[in-house]
This record gives structure tokens, sequence and C-alpha cells, in this order.
């Protein structure tokens, strides 16, 4: 088995490369075009080749266990008698499968099945590299289907027939697609010499009923459905299993595995996967794109890796993200009511204070990327907080994660002194040597503006102050934009786009906004970005994205 995987690039450049024990399950996350389905393909061909490929981009190498098991057994289950076009050497033996074997010197097989670092190149091309099953797009349906009857004194060599045949194994994917779709999954001999895959509303009484010939088994199949009647995402979610519980591989990739799946159905596959990964002693690898197929296996409380990938401006990262942070994510009301978990696969997020706000700002950015791509974020999410006063909750252990979130509050920042101001700096990961000055800075300038007797979030921001306040002001708002903490400087959300004349509170502003921007980029009245005003602030938030040397992630 693999016991551990090296990868080329750690999480930033010049940082130690990604290296981890294998888990029961290891999940690629991370944004379109990061390399996730490419991981998988490289992995495959080292378990087939034994080294890497001189062109991996992102695996650089595998290592494996140590066989602690007795290489004799082993090598039974490989040993192949010569086919009669086979020169035979007396001094060798050939291994393999029914599909391709080698010839080697016994002793030699033996001593790389016990070690199979020795020699990784025989130990693959002998043993290993038919053990491996990829599942993509391609055969994810397919995985379980309607099969002749096999001797089963001889050698069973399907999935279907496996099933069939051992009572237990059966029972145990009953019993996982049963909390899944509240029907049991039933094999159907009674068209002699075929095996049909059903659900049936009803469990079988016994086992005979279900794999016996008589009247009372035709009867009971005859009233189940055929799962080739079922949608695809109930044919990729049954086969998937199936290969768990009964398939030959020891190695299991799935790219995407949430293809053809509902959200619920990718959750509840996350968790049947991660448990039954767990309770046998076969290893899967997952690229995927759903947090709910990620929360998935996190709530099974299975031993998993989560290797979250990024590829940007021609710079690849790896790391491996901590199962306990996931867990709170996951379980934390505030974070599941705020979908952060998706950041996991975008490039960027921006998280601010209400959803009036993620919703105006969204719009902002989608209308900068329209026109040309050196303005705006690409594949950013957009997120809301509760308040300007949790805000920082969600970017910090997003920050945590590798991601690079920015938070955008009003002006009115400032007054939260305390706690507030030193959570938010926190979340920034500004150096706490600088927060003491930061702290005083942010009370001057309250003071400040408290003294002019107008109301710095409604009345101008900080054009309120004389100039020498205004620059200190703008000091210390530079200062936080560096870590990714966005102040609005001239007040609030209702102070953007003020030559639309627009008036109102949040809800009722933005809803008079949108209607004032209008919506058909080739009426006259539609407002197009331009070079001041919010078009300006969101310029300086992307280019703190863009940067690649950018304040305030941890390493």
């Amino acid at each position: 088995m693999i016991k551990s995987i090296k990868l080329k690039f750690g999480s930033a450049p010049g940082n130690t490369p990604v290296e981890f024990n294998i888990a029961p399950i290891t999940i690629f996350v991370g944004p379109n075009n990061s390399g996730k389905s490419k991981v998988l393909s490289e992995i495959k061909d080292f378990c087939n080749r034994g080294i890497s490929h001189p062109d991996n981009l992102i695996l650089d190498h595998i290592t494996f266990d140590e066989n602690v098991s007795d290489p004799n057994t082993l090598l039974q289950s490989i040993k192949r008698p010569p086919r009669p076009r086979d020169s035979i050497d007396p001094t060798k033996i050939y291994v393999g499968n029914e599909n391709s074997q080698i010839q080697v010197h016994e002793d030699r097989i033996l001593s790389v099945l016990k070690n199979p670092n020795s020699d990784p190149d025989l130990f693959c091309r002998a043993y290993f590299w038919y053990q491996v099953l990829k599942i993509d797009h391609q055969n994810r349906t397919g995985l379980i289907r309607d099969s002749s009857i096999q001797d089963p004194q001889g050698k069973i060599n399907d999935v279907a027939n496996t099933l069939f045949n051992d009572d237990n194994k059966r029972e145990i994917l009953r019993e996982m697609l049963f909390r899944t779709f509240d029907k049991y999954i039933v094999l159907d001999p009674t068209l002699l010499g075929y095996l049909h895959i059903r659900f049936s509303d009803a469990r079988p009484k016994n086992h005979l009923e279900e794999r016996g010939f008589h009247e009372e088994a035709v009867q009971f199949h005859k009233r189940a459905k055929r799962l080739e009647t079922y949608s695809d995402g109930v044919k990729a979610f049954t086969g998937i299993l199936a290969q768990i519980i009964a398939g030959d591989p020891k190695v299991i990739m799935i790219d995407e595995p949430e293809a053809f799946l509902s959200p619920t159905l990718s959750f509840k596959l996350g968790k049947e996967l991660a448990l039954s990964a767990s309770s046998s002693d076969k290893r899967l690898f997952v690229s995927t794109h759903s947090a709910n197929f990620v929360m998935g296996c996190i709530q099974s409380g299975v031993p998993i890796n989560i290797v979250r990938l990024t590829y940007h401006n021609d710079v690849p990262t790896a790391r491996t993200l901590p199962n306990e942070m996931l867990l709170k994510l996951m379980r934390d009301p505030l974070f599941r009511s705020t979908g952060v978990l998706e950041g996991l696969f975008f490039d960027a997020v921006i998280v601010t204070e209400a959803d009036s706000d993620r919703a105006f700002y969204q719009e902002i950015n989608e209308r900068l990327l329209q026109p040309t791509k050196d303005r705006g974020i690409p594949n950013c999410l957009f997120l809301n907080a509760q308040n300007k006063t949790t805000v920082h909750k969600i970017i910090k252990p997003l920050r945590e994660l590798g991601i690079p979130a920015a938070g955008i509050v009003d002006i009115d920042i400032i007054k939260n002194g305390g706690k507030d101001w030193t959570d938010f700096m926190q979340s920034g990961y500004l150096p706490e040597a600088s927060h003491l000055g930061l702290g005083q800075n942010r009370s001057a300038i309250d003071n400040k503006c408290k003294a002019t007797g107008k109301c710095m979030k409604r009345d101008g921001g900080i054009d309120i102050l004389n100039n020498a306040d205004k620059e200190a002001a703008s000091i210390l708002f530079k200062q936080l934009a560096d870590y990714g903490l966005f102040i609005v400087e001239i007040g609030e959300l209702e102070s953007w786009l003020k030559y639309l004349g627009v008036s109102g509170k949040k809800r009722d502003w933005l809803i008079n906004i949108f209607e004032k921007m209008g919506e058909d980029p080739n009426a006259p009245d539609y407002v197009a970005p331009k070079a001041d005003d919010v078009w300006a602030f969101m310029d300086v938030i992307s280019a703190w994205f863009k940067n690649p040397k950018r304040k305030g992630i941890p390493n």
C-alpha cells in the first residue's frame, strides 16, 4: 500500500514541499485549473510505472509501506502459469494478472513484495498497477452492472457476482444505500444465467428469497426496479460504493465524485465513502469541487487528508488543511449559514458586513470583469458576515487555510476599540508589534471625527476632517489595506455612486441602486465601470489579490 506522498511545492514559493502520510481517504480541493484532476493522473501513472514521470507538474514521489505479512502469500496471488506462446526460463517465474505478466526471479520478487521501495518499478509492474482503479466521467455509471452468473467455485472477477456470493458484503452495501435512498439493493438471479441489479422497497426475508429461483423469489424480484432505470446519479453513487465494498482494487481514484449528484447526495456519498474506506484496506484519492462532499467526509469522523492546490500567476501552491479547523467551520452556525467552505474552491474571497454589501460589491466586480481582464477579481467568492464585528470571524480561518480573504467594512469600524479592533487586526495578520500604535491612531482619528460634530459614516467619511487629520486617516487605512482589510473612506455602502441620486438604507438602497445601474450593457443608461468612486476602490482590492507577495496570509 501507499505510505506517503510528496509533492513538488509547498504553501508558498520557496517553502518546503508538501509531504503527507496516507489516510483512508485523501481529498484534493482548490479552484478550477489548480491541478486537482492532474494530480490523480500523476499518482495513477506512478502506480503503473513505479517512478515519477519527468513531465510531472505536481507529484514528486510516492513511498510504499513495507509488507508486514508473508510475501509468499502475496506471491501466490500474482503467480501465473506460462502461456503457450511464452518462452520459459527455468530460473524464473511468471507474475501478473490475466492481461499482463512478466518473468522474474522468484527470490527477487519476494524481496520486492516485502519491501516495495527497494525496487518500486518492479513492484508496480508485477503487482501494484492492476490494484488501481480510476473513476471518472466516462466510467462512473457502469461500475456495477448486470452480469452473467459466474461459477462460485471458480474465480469471481466482477462486482455483481462478488456481492451475490458474499452475504456480508452485500448486507454492508445494502445498509449504506438504504440510508441514502430508502430502498434495498438486491441481486436477481431468476433470469437463469444472469444477475440483474435491482432496488426493492422491501428487504428480502432471507438470503434464499434473494438468491433462490423458486416462485417466491421470482415474485419478490418482479416487484423490484432495475438499477439501469434509475438516474446516472443513483447509478454512480451505487457503483462507487460497490467498488469500495466488493471490488478488487486496493487504490481507487475518483475525479469529481459529485458529478450527477445533488448537494445532499454529494454529502452522503462523502460520508459513506470515508466510512467504507476506513473499514477496508482500500485507499481513496479524490479530487472534488463540492463543499458538500468534503463536509460529508469530515462529518464521518474518519481520518482524512485534505490538500488544497492552487495555480495563480504561474505559481503553484499546496498545503494540507487541518481536519479540526474544517470541522469547526462546518459546525459553527455562522460559517454554515455563510457557506464558508465554498472558499476552498475559489482563488479569492471577499467578506462584507451584510448581505446588501455583498450583493453590491459582487455586482461591481462583475461589471469590472466584463470589458477587460485587466480589472476586477476573477474567480472570487463574496460572503457576508452578520455585522462589521463578525467579519474577522470569517476572514481569519480562511487565511489559516491559505485562502486569500479580504474584508470590506464601513468607516465606523474605527469607533470600535478594544477587542473588536484587535480582532479585526488579528484577522488580517498584521504584525502584533504594530497593534498598539495602530490602536492609538484609530482612537485619535475617532476623536477628531467626533470633534467635527458630524457623522463620519453619513456625512462624507474622512472628508469631514481637515487636511492633516485626513492624511493621518488615509495612512491608517492604507496600512490596513496592505493586509487585505479595506475600510470605506467615504463612509458606508450607501455613499457610493452618489451621482445616481439614490437614497435609503441597505435593502431599499440596494434595490434602487441596481435599478439605476441598469441591466443591459448596450442601453444608454447602463452604468459602466469608471476610473473613480467604487470602481477605484475595487481596483485597490483587486491589486491586493493579484499581488503574489501580498501581506496577511500565514505560511
